[in-house]
C-alpha cells in the first residue's frame, strides 16, 4: 500500500461532507482508513474533528486517535467528547495506545477519565503511566496471553482462547509459573503439534529474549531489529512479566527518534514541531544559531590575527573558505555515520577506535584527492605553485581534522552521558571553521611570505 498524502480533491470533498448532513460525512469517512482520516485531521479544526469522531464507530474512532501525532493533540480531542462516547472509544483502544493519550491530558481530565472506566482497566493504565514515556515501561502493553508450565496441552489451548477473545493479534505465549515469573515462550503452533498428554513446562523455550522495564526505547527497538522479533517481552527485576512490546510500537519509536536525530544534528531542538507555526520555530533555533554566532566569531578573531598575510596575499582569503566549507561537509558526513552507528549499537572501545581511524584514513584520502585539485587551480589560474602547496596541505590537514571530530566529537560525548547528536554539530563546526582559516594562513606565513 502507497503511503497517504493529503492532496486538493481530498480536501474539497471533506469539506464539502462536511457541510452536509452527518449521512454524507459518514459515507465519505468509508473511503478512508482510520490512519488516512488521523492525517485529514491535520488540516481540520477541533469542533470538525469532534463531529467526524462522534459519526465514526468506536473501533474506527479508537484507531483514529490512537493514529494522530501528538502535536495534533489526540487527548485533548478525547477529553472534549462526550462521556459516554469517549468511554467507548477508550475501551476499544489497546492498553499502551490509551495510556499514551491520556498521559498527554492535564492532571484532572485524566483522573475524570480514569474515574468513568472499568476499575481494572484504570488500574493497568495508572501502572503504565508510571513509566517513563522512553522506556519499555512507557511502550509496553499489559494485553498479552499467558499461561501456566503447570498446564497439559488441552488446558493450555482453552487458556489461549479465553484470553485472546479480546486481542486482536498474538504471536507468541508467554508461560509462567504461579507468581507470574516469565520462564519462557512458547507458539500456539508448538501447542497445537504437541502430543495429547504434553505439558506446558515440556514445549516452552527458556532461551529468550527479554527487556526489563526501565530500558530505554531505542535499546529495545534495536533487539526488535536485530533478533528478528514481533513482540518482546517486558519484566521487572525479579523477571516478573509486566507486559510486552510489539513491532508496530517500535516502527514508530524508530521514525520518531530518526527524525529527533536529524533535527538535533542540524541545530533543530527536538521540542520543535515538524508543524509547527513560525514563533516555535524561531523558539527553538533562535539560541542554536546564536551559539552558532558565537563560534563563528572565533574563527574570524583566527583572521584577525593573519591580518597581514590577507593584505599581502589577499587571494588566499577565496581559498580559506573553500577549506573551511569542505572540512565542515566532510565532518558533517563523518558524524551522520558515527551518530548513526550509536543509535545502533553500543559500540566496544575497539569499534570506536576503529570508527575514528577509518574516518581519520577516510579525510586523509578526501582531503589529498580534493588538494590536489585546488593545488592544480592555483598553479595554473594563479600561477603560484608556491600557494598551491599550501592549500593542498591545508585542505588535507582539515578534512583529517574534520573526520577526527566528525567520528570523536559524538563518541565522546556519548562516553561522559551526552546525546551525540545535540551538541556535535556545532563543535565540529568550530573546529572545522577554525582550522580551515588557521591552515592555509599559518602556512602562508611560513612558506609563502
Amino acid at each position: 500500500m502507497q503511503s497517504f498524502e493529503i492532496n486538493k480533491e481530498d480536501l474539497l470533498k471533506l469539506h464539502a461532507a462536511l457541510e452536509h448532513g452527518d449521512d454524507e460525512l459518514h459515507e465519505f469517512l468509508q473511503e478512508y482508513h482510520a490512519s488516512e482520516i488521523a492525517i485529514l485531521f491535520e488540516k481540520l479544526d477541533v469542533a470538525d474533528r469532534e463531529r467526524i469522531i462522534n459519526i465514526l464507530p468506536a473501533d474506527v474512532a479508537s484507531e483514529v486517535i490512537a493514529e494522530m501525532d501528538e502535536e495534533h493533540n489526540p487527548g485533548e480531542l478525547l477529553a472534549g467528547l462526550d462521556p459516554e462516547k469517549r468511554s467507548e472509544i477508550i475501551d476499544e483502544l489497546d492498553y499502551d495506545d490509551a495510556t499514551d493519550i491520556i498521559s498527554q491530558m492535564d492532571e484532572e481530565d485524566q483522573q475524570e477519565i480514569l474515574e468513568e472506566m472499568d476499575e481494572e482497566d484504570a488500574s493497568n493504565i495508572r501502572a503504565l503511566l508510571t513509566y517513563e514515556e522512553d522506556t519499555a515501561g512507557g511502550l509496553m502493553d499489559t494485553d498479552l496471553i499467558k499461561v501456566n508450565i503447570r498446564l497439559n496441552k488441552k488446558d493450555a489451548l482453552d487458556e489461549i482462547i479465553r484470553q485472546s477473545e479480546e486481542m486482536e493479534e498474538f504471536y507468541t505465549i508467554y508461560a509462567v509459573d504461579d507468581t507470574d515469573m516469565l520462564l519462557g515462550i512458547v507458539s500456539v503452533k508448538d501447542i497445537i503439534k504437541a502430543r495429547a498428554n504434553a505439558m506446558v513446562a515440556e514445549l516452552i523455550n527458556t532461551d529468550f529474549v527479554y527487556v526489563k522495564a526501565d530500558l530505554d526505547q531505542e535499546e529495545v527497538a534495536r533487539l526488535i531489529s536485530q533478533y528478528n522479533l514481533t513482540s518482546i517481552p517486558v519484566v521487572n527485576n525479579d523477571m516478573r512479566l509486566l507486559g510486552r512490546v510489539t513491532v508496530d510500537d517500535i516502527i514508530d519509536v524508530m521514525e520518531q527518534e530518526n527524525t529527533e536525530d536529524i533535527l538535533k544534528i542540524s541545530g533543530v531542538s527536538e521540542d520543535e514541531e515538524l508543524s509547527g507555526n513560525w514563533k516555535d520555530a524561531v523558539k527553538s533555533r533562535l539560541p542554536w544559531l546564536i551559539i552558532n554566532l558565537a563560534t563563528a566569531f572565533l574563527a574570524a578573531s583566527i583572521i584577525r590575527g593573519f591580518d597581514a598575510i590577507v593584505v599581502k596575499l589577499a587571494v588566499i582569503s577565496a581559498y580559506m573558505t573553500i577549506i573551511a566549507g569542505m572540512g565542515g561537509n566532510t565532518a558533517t558526513q563523518a558524524l551522520a555515520v558515527t551518530v548513526r552507528r550509536i543509535s545502533l549499537s553500543n559500540l566496544s572501545d575497539k569499534q570506536a577506535y576503529n570508527t575514528v581511524l577509518k574516518e581519520i584514513l577516510v579525510g586523509l584520502i578526501n582531503g589529498a584527492a580534493n588538494g590536489l585539485i585546488v593545488f592544480f587551480v592555483a598553479m595554473f589560474y594563479d600561477q603560484n605553485p608556491k600557494l598551491g602547496l599550501v592549500l593542498f596541505l591545508a585542505m588535507t590537514g582539515n578534512l583529517v581534522v574534520a573526520g577526527l571530530t566528525g567520528a570523536g566529537i559524538p563518541l565522546i560525548l556519548k562516553r561522559v552521558g551526552i546525546d551525540p547528536a545535540v551538541a556535535s554539530s556545532i563543535i565540529i563546526t568550530t573546529f572545522t571553521d577554525c582550522i580551515g582559516f588557521f591552515l592555509p594562513l599559518y602556512l602562508a606565513s611560513k612558506l609563502l611570505l
